[in-house]
């Protein structure tokens, strides 16, 4: 039996009832539960059948909502985004690639006014239709409003709960800083939360991935918020997985102390590569890949110390590499067998990246730092409510409860869990 519960009607009862409410109460509600009754007819057909309602075209069932807040001329409102048991759902009433289409165009019109684009930007404007004038005044005001959501998420704050895991990587981008096009680093965070839900935590940019700058970056993440593990609250940053940037590594000894490192170990693959070349370090490759088939904490380290003793009279030098990475290519092996393959490599921070490329690859050379951090924070802030609406916990709950008693556990499991100062 199908239930009619518009939102909408609830609320023509309720003002039926308060005829004094303020006008502009009133349309900022009667907004809101107009969005909300949309959404939910979206979710509706998406589904095949209505809440409570069983019906042979239904795909999947309703798992709860997620609160969603929106800036309106009307004023603040919040609507509930249905959960899916299966597959994901965002409406496309709010239109989540619209930000970065947005900031996509201000960046492109501000590169052409200040007549610093390329040929594939005046290209970009003139199918925008236009090549005959584009109004500054218009181009600042879309910029304005860009900034302020995205200044606005990436400073908002991280003590809403504990991530456990936390992801580090860098990518460049053409930026023209006083008058001279220069190669900037951009450096992103993701993080695991408590929850098993990934997020976004921040970027930023600066001439070079220095130590000094890893350290800054992950200070300020400290300050809005991300705790650190502590003897007496272990429910901190347990491992930081990222390349073996020497700058990272000492950043997060001395800004996330109790945290472990894990190596990507993808990226020891290409160190192995760039050592052998590319005829001699496949099957070498394979052989190591060895110790991550493995299923256990004892078998990972027993196949770790095989691998490395083969590899000994033939290729001494990874052999070496081996010996000096354990700690670090192990970490994982103490945490959750469900978090391994999550936790051991960067490649879902990695696939974030590329999509920063593609997006920084239409404008090719960025007018100045302010466009670049206007754009890419778009397109982070996208990925990051795609994450919050569009996906199933990235790790179980179940998992997650046996993280939290391996880390309350007094001696670390594992030796290259924690990093030492």
């Amino acid at each position: 039996m199908t239930h009619n519960h518009s939102a909408l009607t609830s609320l023509i009862s309720e003002l039926l009832a308060e005829p004094d409410l303020a006008h502009e109460d009133v349309f900022r509600r009667m907004l809101q539960a107009g969005m909300q009754d949309l959404v939910d007819a979206e979710a509706t057909a998406k589904i095949g059948a209505g809440r409570y309602e069983r019906t042979p075209e239904r795909a999947t069932r309703r798992n709860g909502t997620r609160a969603k807040r929106l800036a309106t001329p009307a004023g603040e409102l919040e609507v509930a985004i249905p959960k899916l048991r299966e597959g994901s759902f965002f409406p496309s009433l709010l239109s989540p690639r619209r930000r970065v289409d947005k900031a996509l165009y201000a960046v492109v019109c501000q590169a052409w006014i200040d007549g610093v684009s390329t040929r594939k930007v005046d290209q970009l404007v003139r199918a925008l239709g236009n090549d005959t004038g584009i109004s500054r005044s218009t181009v600042s005001r879309i910029c304005s409003e860009i900034d302020e959501a995205v200044h606005e998420f990436l400073g908002r704050r991280l003590d809403h709960t504990w991530f456990p895991y936390l992801f580090l990587d860098a990518t460049y981008l053409d930026v023209r800083v006083r008058g001279r096009v220069v190669s900037q680093a951009l450096v992103v965070a993701t993080g695991v939360s408590g929850e098993g839900r990934r997020e976004i935590l921040g970027m930023a940019l600066g001439d070079a991935e220095t130590t000094d700058f890893w350290t800054e970056f992950l200070r300020s993440l400290r300050e809005r918020g991300l705790k650190t593990a502590t003897d007496a609250d272990p429910l901190g940053v347990a491992v930081v997985t990222s390349d073996a940037h020497a700058g990272i590594k000492a950043a997060v000894k001395a800004i996330l102390p109790g945290a472990g490192w894990q190596r990507c170990r993808v990226h020891f693959a290409r160190n192995v590569t760039q050592k052998l070349g590319s005829a001699h370090s496949k099957p070498v490759n394979a052989l190591i890949s060895t110790i991550f088939a493995q299923t256990s904490q004892e078998a990972v380290t027993a196949q770790y110390g095989q691998v490395t003793a083969s590899l000994r009279a033939s290729f001494p030098e990874v052999a070496q590499m081996l010996e000096n990475a354990e700690p670090d290519l192990t970490a994982f092996a103490a945490l959750p067998r469900e978090h391994w393959q999550k936790v051991w490599s960067n490649n879902p921070i990695e696939r974030l990246n590329r999509e920063i490329k593609r997006r920084a690859d239409v404008v090719q050379i960025f007018p100045d730092r302010d466009s670049a951090t206007r754009l890419i924070g778009a397109v982070l802030q996208e990925q990051h409510e795609e994450w919050q609406y569009g996906e199933r916990r990235y790790l179980s709950e179940t998992s997650m409860r046996k993280l939290i008693h391996i880390l309350h556990d007094t001696e670390p499991a594992h030796p290259g869990l924690l990093l030492t100062a």
